[in-house]
């Protein structure tokens, strides 16, 4: 029987870079989202590979929703060996010009909406003491940027709520593995979705990922489960930066804010409250400057064996010096 996956989200983007990396893969899936068109259309995508796909409607910032969503996967496709929470949405404006309206639905779509789906993930996962559930994050959960006071305050929250749930699941002995992947900016529709305040087009800051990248990132932390996925250098470099010198890496962060500013545009009402109208596509406009790497993401499990080739290291060296220096007297 093919393992069968869900990925929130998994119409465009990310979500279906994932989904179709998952299904090349023999995985059956199922993929949740809004848009009733765009999910047909993924689907269809999908089932070129020749795997199970279940389509659902919904909104994952609705628990009762996700729940019964977890329910009918498990009932149409089989026990649920990995959940991936994808879905999200943002306000691209100044802190103060987003309203508390807008703050609370960008953290049901972007935190809670992860909260839903790992414990209706967890509900089915738990008693049979294994699977995978993946957080798909952004390096701006490590280092927050302007314009996206909405979006950094989601995606920190979902760092402490896997943190405090990891902890848990270590203290009842569950081997259900919790990863969180980092992203980088990525070509992905979504920056053509957002609810935008600025009157200006938001713009991918370079260096811009491959989707695909991301989920090759998604399914080595399905298959091999890692504690935290770093994707691209940029991502790497905001998570050394803010650990080592962060009021530096604040003065970084505030020339972000022109870099993200395009073209003049309307007021956009973008994707928060309802779907926007359009195809089932992994990339967006910023082809023409995706940096071509497919292998370029870090796991924890790398830095830990870094960490302690180099810890070994200088413990070695200590215990040499003192020997060198007696030879030399």
């Amino acid at each position: 029987m093919a393992r069968v996956a869900v990925v929130t989200g998994g119409s465009a983007g990310i979500g279906l870079a994932t989904a179709e990396a998952l299904a090349r893969k023999g995985w059956s899936l199922a993929i949740v989202a809004r848009d009733p068109e765009r999910l047909n259309g993924a689907a269809d995508l999908l089932r070129r590979y020749g795997g199970r796909v279940l389509t659902i409607s919904a909104d994952v910032a609705d628990a009762a929703t996700v729940d019964a969503a977890a329910d009918q996967v498990e009932r149409d496709l089989g026990p649920i060996a990995a959940w991936v929470n994808n879905a999200m949405s943002t306000v691209v404006a100044p802190a103060d010009q987003i309203t508390a309206a807008e703050y609370a639905r960008v953290t049901a779509t972007t935190y809670l909406s992860q909260v839903h789906g790992t414990l209706a993930a967890l509900r089915h996962m738990k008693p049979r003491g294994r699977g995978a559930i993946i957080q798909v994050s952004s390096g701006l959960a490590i280092r927050a940027a302007p314009l996206q006071a909405a979006y950094c305050g989601a995606k920190f929250a979902v760092s402490g709520f896997t943190d405090a749930l990891r902890s848990e699941l270590i203290a009842d002995r569950v081997a259900v593995s919790l990863s969180v992947v980092y992203l980088p900016a990525v070509n992905t529709p979504q920056f053509g979705w957002s609810r935008n305040h600025t009157g200006r087009q938001q713009v991918a800051p370079d260096p811009v990922f491959d989707p695909r990248l991301c989920a090759d990132a998604i399914v080595h932390a399905i298959e091999h489960p890692s504690r935290e996925v770093w994707v691209g250098r940029s991502t790497l470099m905001m998570t050394l930066a803010q650990s080592v010198a962060p009021s530096y890496a604040d003065r970084k962060a505030s020339e972000m804010r022109n870099v993200q500013l395009g073209e003049p545009i309307s007021e956009r009402i973008g994707n928060l409250d309802a779907p926007v109208p359009g195809p089932a596509t992994i990339d967006g406009r910023a082809t023409d400057r995706v940096v071509s790497t497919r292998t370029e993401f870090f796991t924890s499990r790398q830095r830990d064996a870094f960490l302690l080739a180099a810890t070994g290291g200088v413990v070695a060296l200590s215990a040499l010096l003192p020997r060198l220096g007696r030879f030399r007297r």
